[in-house]
């Protein structure tokens, strides 16, 4: 009795189900090629390419923007994993980019992402930095790698004010936990680096004092 609507009913849902799944293997395929294009800007951010950083980061904008555009109607794909996974990418790779080139640093709208999205990829850059500041000291610029342990110490410190559930942050804690982890590392690495230095330059005024 019921069979023609009931047949209808599941055509008109199978159809939404094709039109969802598309847009998700799109979705899908579009995040991989972000997070590939925002790891090749990181690079180039540490090898202080940065007009190179900025031009491909421009395009990572201008990708996340088309991805986002299109999950307008798909709130659910917007929201999954890999979506956010990507979006966090664009938000760390063009943070690190503003600190280290002191650039401005762009709003959460300006890169088309939610609050959470937008701090845990600001607790990802800065446990980035800490490759810059190991860099620095294997060039012997111990004072040089100073600067990017501050801004390490000063997210953290913001990190730490933002006390909400992990359901409301997407799982911020746990990230804020891992920077505390690396922003401990870092410290006793300059630290170690800085009495070495020190060292170093006591022992050489001793050698000129007694060549004197």
């Amino acid at each position: 009795m019921h069979q023609e609507q009931l047949t209808a009913i599941v055509d008109q849902i199978t159809q939404e189900f094709e039109t969802i799944n598309e847009r998700r293997d799109d979705t899908l395929q579009r995040s991989r090629a972000l997070i590939r294009s925002c790891a090749h800007s990181i690079r180039a951010i540490h090898r202080h390419e940065l007009d190179e950083a900025a031009a491909m980061l421009t395009q990572a904008r201008q990708d996340a923007k088309e991805m986002v555009d299109l999950l307008a109607d798909y709130p659910n794909l917007y929201h999954t994993g890999y979506t956010q996974d990507a979006l966090k990418e664009v938000v760390e790779a063009h943070l690190l980019y503003a600190f280290v080139a002191d650039a401005d640093l762009p709003s959460p709208a300006d890169l088309y992402v939610t609050g959470a999205t937008y701090l845990n990829g600001m607790s990802e850059a800065a446990s980035e930095m800490r490759r810059f500041v190991l860099d620095l000291m294997r060039r012997n610029q111990v004072e040089e790698a100073e600067p990017y342990l501050t801004v390490m110490d000063e997210i953290y410190t913001l990190l730490t004010t933002v006390d909400f559930p992990d359901a409301v942050t997407g799982g911020l804690r746990r990230q804020t936990d891992v920077l505390r982890g690396v922003l401990e590392r870092t410290r006793g690495d300059l630290t170690l680096g800085m009495r070495q230095e020190q060292l170093q330059e006591a022992i050489q005024r001793l050698e000129e004092r007694m060549m004197g």
